[in-house]
């Protein structure tokens, strides 16, 4: 096997493509952020953006957080279909939840569906819990797990 090799970095407005078609491949229409959306959490005081990038600078999966100390949020952590399960997505929570620490952040806070089984299982494993649902949070129609992890004070 042949073995990639990844490199995390700070969001650069250039990224901008790049992140929104990255986010419609991993979400379908409805779900996936629209430009002007995307555009707008990005540009939010406390956001947070690190993305991945491979050998040939191409960006294969991203995590686009808030913080608003003591509380951050989630909002969201695209990987490529092809990257999966290569701990990319647990390469980039680790960072997010450094950075969002470094902020002030205590506790972060997520959504995901309720149908989304691989994501949920991918939270829970980095230690967060279900609080609560939040009925018919995407497509007005399926509803959202709310999970939360406190993060241990550096």
């Amino acid at each position: 096997t042949v073995s990639v090799k990844f490199a995390l970095r700070p969001y650069d407005s250039s990224d901008f493509d790049a992140l929104y078609t990255l986010d419609r491949a991993c979400y379908p229409p409805g779900i996936a952020y629209s430009r002007s959306m995307l555009r707008w959490f990005l540009k939010q005081p406390g956001a947070i953006c690190i993305v991945t990038e491979d050998a040939n600078a191409e960006i294969k999966a991203f995590v686009l957080v808030e913080a608003e100390s003591p509380l951050g949020h989630i909002i969201t952590l695209d990987v490529a279909a092809k990257c999966r399960r290569a701990g990319l997505g647990s390469e980039l929570t680790v960072a997010a939840e450094n950075a969002l620490a470094m902020n002030g952040v205590r506790e972060v806070e997520l959504e995901t569906a309720i149908d989304n089984t691989a994501g949920i299982a991918f939270w829970a494993r980095h230690g967060y819990r279900t609080v609560g649902t939040i009925p018919r949070y995407y497509l007005d129609r399926v509803d959202a797990l709310c999970m939360t992890k406190i993060l241990s004070a550096s």
